[in-house]
């Protein structure tokens, strides 16, 4: 069975954004010092982009939310085996908003900004859908 060109085009959308995210982590560790706020925002955006891309592959409607916990919980229903990556990714749910206004904790230490994106690094998320055509969806280069 053909996957739905639309869907399958909307997919990719998604896995490109993340890749841009994954890009821009990266980009931000040759900074001098490191932009360390900005990676774990990255990393929390690479997640959440990959998550709901993997729901839309799938079909599956999603409340606009950033919370990785919610998505996460929303991509186990349909695939179990995704529970370890979606429990890595719950962690950086709070990235999306700390360290990103003024008054915020101090910024994450290198460490702790390597440590986020670790947790979501391509080869983690390079689950795709789970089919040929989910492959395709997932290349994005």
């Amino acid at each position: 069975m053909q996957p739905d060109p639309a869907r399958m085009a909307e997919t990719r959308e998604w896995f490109a954004k993340a890749a841009l995210d994954l890009r821009a982590a990266e980009f931000e560790f040759t900074a001098v010092p490191p932009l360390t706020a900005d990676i774990a925002f990255h990393a929390q955006q690479l997640a959440e982009k990959v998550l709901k891309g993997f729901l839309t592959w799938h079909d599956q409607p999603f409340r606009k939310t950033h919370n990785l916990v919610e998505i996460g919980q929303q991509c186990v229903a349909i695939d179990a085996t995704l529970e370890d990556l979606a429990r890595r990714a719950a962690r950086l749910t709070e990235y999306a908003w700390k360290f990103r206004y003024p008054g915020e904790p101090d910024e994450p230490s290198v460490a702790e900004a390597q440590e986020a994106l670790a947790r979501v690094r391509k080869r983690d998320v390079s689950f795709g859908p789970r089919t040929r055509e989910g492959a395709k969806a997932w290349d994005t280069s």
